[in-house]
């Protein structure tokens, strides 16, 4: 689905680049020796998690699975909610202007099927980096990866 045929693509039209409040899923991707999954963006080149809005009528589940497949290819059969940002300070302006407040729900997956794609409609690139060799990430994915070492079975709420 186009991004004018998404849901903050339609609301969008209606009240143009003020800030909304968009959830969603991100999702925390490992192979069994630690290294994380990324994702290079196509529309703004940058590596980030795969992650994306809940349209309507779509649990964070489905959004979840959904956003994995579409970014990587990989169907999440298992995952386990780690952390959720909700704070003023999660905002972000997207590649076409529009201001968001992200409430994302970090998802950790557990276990997924299916051969990851190197390239998407939405994506450049998808590969495993070793945590100490990522490329460069925007702050809020460094936070993400120091909470999924924190997390110890209690939600994180920021």
């Amino acid at each position: 689905m186009s991004y004018e045929q998404s849901y903050a693509g339609t609301l969008r039209r209606h009240v143009g680049n003020q800030r909304l409040i968009t959830p969603g899923p991100r999702a925390v991707i490992l192979d069994n020796t630690g290294a994380v999954l990324l994702v290079r963006r196509s529309d703004d080149d940058t590596w980030v998690m795969p992650a994306g809005g809940l349209e309507l009528g779509e649990s964070i589940w489905d959004a979840l699975v959904r956003e994995v497949r579409e970014e990587t290819g990989l169907v999440v059969e298992a995952a386990t909610p780690i952390a959720m940002y909700t704070g003023p300070q999660y905002w972000f302006t997207n590649a076409y202007g529009g201001e968001h407040q992200m409430f994302a729900v970090v998802f950790r997956v557990d276990r997924w099927s299916g051969s990851l794609l190197s390239e998407t409609d939405e994506t450049r690139d998808a590969r495993f980096f070793a945590r100490d060799e990522l490329p460069a990430l925007r702050p809020v994915y460094q936070e993400t990866l120091a909470d999924l070492n924190a997390f110890d079975g209690t939600l994180i709420l920021k």
